[in-house]
């Protein structure tokens, strides 16, 4: 190998796939940066309206990531464990599990984030591949 060209099937090889490991790494790390800057984004519009009222802070403090990696598949997920979370995002309008009535207007805090999140996700994902190749 010289000056970055190759006359060995086995060393392009080599070469591609140290390539595809940096940028596992790389994508894998711009993805727990997203994740988190996704579950900021989430926690500052569910603090008042037009998203939530901030009661305790509980659920606000509830939204957390995690970043896995299988193979050469990395998936950032983003959520909450609170159980209020899909009324607050969309609303309820009947009769609960206890009897009470509601008719609770929206108000959207995960949907408005990740909206705005994805072109950012897809940037820093092509930064992270550029800068490992």
């Amino acid at each position: 190998m010289s000056g970055g060209s190759f006359t060995d099937a086995g060393a392009l090889a080599a070469a591609l796939d140290r390539g595809v490991e940096r940028s596992l790494v790389a994508v894998e790390a711009a993805m727990r940066h997203s994740a988190q800057a996704l579950v900021q984004d989430v926690r500052q519009r569910a603090s008042g309206r037009p998203g939530p009222r901030v009661i305790t802070g509980r659920y606000r403090a509830s939204w957390s990531s995690e970043v896995h990696r299988a193979g050469r598949v990395v998936v950032g997920d983003v959520g909450t464990s609170a159980p209020q979370g899909r009324r607050l995002e969309f609303g309820f309008v009947g009769v609960d599990s206890l009897g009470r009535h509601y008719s609770q207007r929206p108000y959207p805090h995960l949907g408005p984030a990740v909206d705005q999140a994805g072109s950012r996700l897809v940037q820093d994902l092509g930064r992270a591949v550029e800068g490992a190749l």
